[in-house]
């Protein structure tokens, strides 16, 4: 099932929430022999019942519990976005390292407070998967950095996806809960595009889309972000279920598979038919850790690495284009292609950045004050959207804590 060799030893991680989030991110736990899987917590009993059975761990009805196991080490907060604040600052507490999944939070208050916490407890706050972790975006970077295609200018990123019409919980129809594409996928794509701008984004001007009275929370919106050295960004994003971007990533789907158009609107039809909210949420429980159509440890790689949608990075010599398998680049007299090679494990990058912080001290690049700057451009958008103007940001930081 592993496939890497353990690099000085593993790291004794604790999981808190075995819900849709763990589940996608556990091809990446069960091939990587840096992290060992020793202790869960979450409501499901099922998915208990189910993590003791997979992995031999130890399971438990609380937070508390888990934070006083010795093994654990570090702890995957994966949980609804609501209970981010709370379960960071008792997992810090208890001197547990923590990867938190994206958004770090849902108020810039619970980020603030959360950044703290982990800074007197002296833990470390990843911040993620996000996919800016990705394999051809670090590549895009890398090629910057080295000075080669010159300053970055601008970049151009586009996303449409289902993600409206996929099984949702209540909450995540309510976009003071959390809910609507601007929390839980925007945080994704300005993640990236800040990553390759350098990170400072001075200010931002949004439109949103609210246009389905049956799903009431932001399904689209447009920005433009302006960075403070002059380089620019345009993000768009749709959740509508019909435009599928991925049609422009060689139809490979978000999470590196490979993808056919005969799907086309099969969210949509999933949800003909459910008479209630309840009745969705009972859908969506089928697709987490220890539903009907939960993931499995043995799930073979991705086809390739996953990606956000299209994207185009425009520099002073080339015009850089990072896919799912490649990274193009597109100079003033011919298109270099640069393959990248699949993934043997999924998400690989997420465990190098947790393992160097837990094992080596390493202070990691998608920190608490980095996710709380994606944070703070998430309301942004919301704010320049109701106020109809530019929103300054001043909680912004470059990327990587070398450059802070």
């Amino acid at each position: 099932m592993s496939e890497t060799a353990p690099v000085g030893r593993a790291i004794g991680l604790g999981v808190c929430g075995l819900g849709r989030a763990f589940m996608l991110m556990l091809p990446t736990f069960a091939r990587d022999r840096r992290v060992r899987l020793v202790a869960a917590t979450t409501p499901s009993e099922s998915g208990r019942a189910r993590f003791a059975e997979e992995f031999g761990g130890r399971t438990y009805a609380t937070l508390v519990e888990l934070c006083a196991d010795p093994e654990v080490e570090a702890i995957y907060v994966a949980s609804p976005h609501q209970f981010h604040a709370e379960q960071v600052a008792q997992a810090a507490a208890a001197g547990k390292h923590i990867l938190v999944e994206k958004p770090l939070a849902v108020s810039l208050e619970d980020g603030k407070a959360m950044v703290a916490a982990a800074a007197a407890a002296g833990v470390h706050l990843i911040v993620g998967p996000s996919h800016s972790f990705d394999r051809p975006i670090l590549e895009t970077r890398a090629l910057i950095d080295s000075g080669a295609v010159g300053r970055l200018r601008m970049i151009q990123a586009l996303n449409y996806t289902d993600f409206l019409y996929r099984p949702r919980r209540p909450e995540e129809l309510v976009t003071r809960a959390g809910g609507g594409v601007v929390f839980s996928q925007a945080v994704h794509q300005i993640d990236v595009v800040r990553l390759l701008g350098g990170g400072l984004v001075r200010s931002v001007r949004a439109h949103t889309g609210d246009w389905d009275p049956e799903r009431p929370t932001e399904g689209a919106y447009a920005l433009l972000l302006d960075f403070e050295d002059g380089a620019f960004a345009s993000l768009t994003y749709s959740g509508y279920a019909r435009f599928d971007s991925d049609e422009l990533c060689g139809w490979f789907g978000e999470l590196g598979a490979r993808k056919s158009p005969d799907g086309y609107g099969r969210a949509r039809r999933a949800l003909r038919g459910l008479e209630s909210a309840e009745a969705e949420a009972a859908l969506k429980r089928t697709r987490t850790y220890g539903g009907a159509a939960g993931a499995t440890p043995d799930a073979p790689p991705p086809a390739a690495h996953e990606h956000f949608g299209f994207l185009v990075a425009s520099c002073e010599r080339a015009d850089l284009r990072p896919l799912p398998d490649r990274l193009l680049v597109y100079g003033d007299e011919a298109i270099e292609e640069r393959p990248i090679p699949a993934p043997g494990i999924p998400r690989r990058e997420v465990v190098d950045e947790l393992w160097a912080a837990v094992v080596e001290d390493r202070a990691p690049a998608h920190d608490g004050a980095w996710g709380l700057a994606s944070l703070e451009v998430c309301h942004g958008i919301l704010r320049s959207a109701a106020e109809r103007r530019e929103i300054a940001m001043t909680l912004q930081v470059p990327y990587g804590p070398a450059a802070r």
